[in-house]
């Protein structure tokens, strides 16, 4: 992640400012009027459209902005401070941790897709006891970045105060969210279908004869984890007639997103006579497995568990982890597509992307105990 993006200057030739309005107001004086002209002819676009390209008004094409900035260099002015600010490729990515192994695998996507795009990427982690999601946000700010991503940030959390995002697009900067999402920020969210995850593992759990199946997941404050929960209770309904209260209350389990929290959450819930643990993480069904071999259970031939990521290696576990495929690849790129097309003036829609999961069977998974005329 250390590709510098592509200069596209003319380094050797000596630069005439280019007189730009701190607000927008039409440029009146009659040499800045000159130059105008001369660059919307170098660019091949209106005078107006290079006016607000200088002014850093939004609506501009990527393209069409890019031709503008090129423009500039040929005819060997200086480009304005605000757009050599937010003009040195720099975007930043914001994680809340590095010991799930998804958070580096989305990294290395959305980084690898930056660096094609001629970005450099500023990896930017949380860390108990460390910088906090703002204090991180100032940093990348101070530091001039085009743009950032926030993967399962305080966006996420039903919690936090979301003006914080506000402030920060009233500074110009554009960002983009991934894993969670508020009706209260006007912004792109980059979303996997939680709902529909947990339809296809209780789904396949009851295609092996389980019926008593539980839920391991993380605090209930953040919507991914009520989303699961929401399409957990929904299918138990429609594939075991349950009730609705009677799932959340016995068969759904809050811990942390750590092996020990999967292992704490799991040993609750094979108390309760669960056959099947589905897990909200990778990490967690790790865990939920360590629970079953501490009690002298065998995993899948007691309990079944299910994992969520497809986080890299959890196919060389053992057993080898069925689990849900969180849809990396795609929501990184996609990620990096609607940054690049704010931070190029055309925005995306401010609305959530969202993304199919996909159900992988391994091999923590098998016919309940008792019901093995099942495959």
């Amino acid at each position: 992640m250390t590709k510098q993006p592509a200069a596209g200057r003319a380094p050797a030739r000596t630069r005439r400012p280019v007189g730009v309005q701190a607000e927008p107001r039409p440029l009146q004086s009659g040499a800045v009027t000159t130059r105008l002209a001369d660059i919307a002819a170098q660019a091949g676009v209106s005078e107006a459209t290079v006016s607000r390209v200088l002014n850093g008004k939004p609506g501009v094409a990527a393209t069409t902005r890019q031709s503008v900035l090129a423009a500039l260099d040929v005819l060997g002015y200086e480009r304005p401070v605000r757009l050599r600010q937010r003009s040195e490729g720099l975007v930043g990515l914001i994680t809340p941790e590095l010991e799930n192994p998804i958070f580096p695998a989305l990294a290395q996507v959305i980084g690898q897709a930056l660096t094609r795009q001629g970005y450099t990427p500023v990896l930017a982690t949380q860390t108990p006891g460390g910088s906090t999601e703002d204090e991180l946000t100032e940093m990348l700010v101070d530091r001039g970045v085009a743009g950032i991503i926030y993967v399962s940030g305080l966006h996420a959390d039903t919690t936090a105060d979301m003006q914080r995002y506000d402030r920060l697009r009233a500074q110009g900067v554009p960002y983009v969210l991934v894993d969670g999402f508020s009706p209260k920020v006007q912004a792109p969210f980059i979303s996997p279908d939680d709902r529909a995850a947990m339809n296809l593992a209780v789904t396949h759990l009851v295609s092996l004869g389980h019926t008593r199946i539980g839920l391991a997941l993380g605090p209930k404050r953040f919507v991914p984890v009520q989303r699961k929960i929401e399409g957990f209770v929904r299918t138990m309904q429609d594939q075991l007639g349950l009730g609705a209260e009677a799932v959340e209350t016995e068969l759904v389990q809050h811990s942390l997103y750590t092996l020990e929290g999967g292992q704490a959450a799991a040993t609750a819930l094979i108390e309760r006579n669960c056959t099947a643990v589905v897990c909200a993480s990778d990490m967690m069904a790790l865990g939920a497995i360590r629970a079953a071999r501490q009690r002298g259970l065998e995993v899948p031939k007691d309990v079944s568990v299910v994992g969520f990521d497809d986080s890299p290696l959890i196919a060389f576990t053992d057993p080898p982890l069925t689990t849900i495929r969180k849809p990396v690849p795609a929501m990184g790129q996609a990620a990096v597509r609607t940054l690049l097309e704010e931070i190029g003036g055309t925005p995306a829609p401010h609305s959530e992307f969202v993304f199919m999961p996909e159900l992988v069977v391994r091999g923590s998974t098998a016919s309940a105990p008792g019901d093995r005329s099942r495959p």
